[in-house]
């Protein structure tokens, strides 16, 4: 296989570039203890992808931000070159737990909420005991027929 490069980053002649596909997956509800790790890789077109070496694939847990399209199983693909503007649906450290959640500004006042309207909780950044804006989605990919989806990607 022949490889050219784009950017800083290596991809092959069909244009894909690899993008690491983390464990555990992340919470799209209240974050449960786990251990962070890379699973492998995916490859997607590197015109998806503006900036690999800094772009992580995530298996979304629970419902919290269906508000959004996002759904529990998707996969969510998140960027963490981008600065986190109101409004972006963000993945942030909460109390040491990597979590999926709308980054809202009110006045001057970062807060965190859910995107469900059943679930109306928000977390200030400042009354957490740690808070971090991880990285920016950039997308989701939602399997459509179930079936196709336990074979391919448990």
């Amino acid at each position: 296989m022949s490889l050219y490069r784009v950017g800083a980053e290596a991809a092959d002649a069909g244009g894909l570039v690899r993008i690491p596909f983390m464990l555990p997956t992340l919470c799209a509800g209240f974050p449960s203890p786990a251990e962070d790790f890379i699973e492998g890789a995916l490859e997607l077109p590197r015109w998806l992808v503006p900036n690999p070496p800094a772009t992580f694939i995530w298996r979304v847990r629970g419902w919290c931000m269906k508000g959004a399209g996002i759904h529990d199983e998707d996969l969510a693909v998140v960027d963490r070159s981008l600065s986190p503007s109101s409004g972006a649906v963000v993945v942030a450290v909460v109390n040491g737990e990597m979590s999926l959640k709308r980054l809202v500004m009110t006045g001057n006042r970062l807060s965190l909420t859910f995107d469900n309207p059943e679930m109306d909780q928000e977390f200030a950044l400042e009354d957490l005991e740690e808070g971090l804006l991880w990285g920016v989605l950039l997308f989701s990919v939602r399997w459509h027929h179930v079936k196709a989806r336990a074979s391919l990607v448990r």
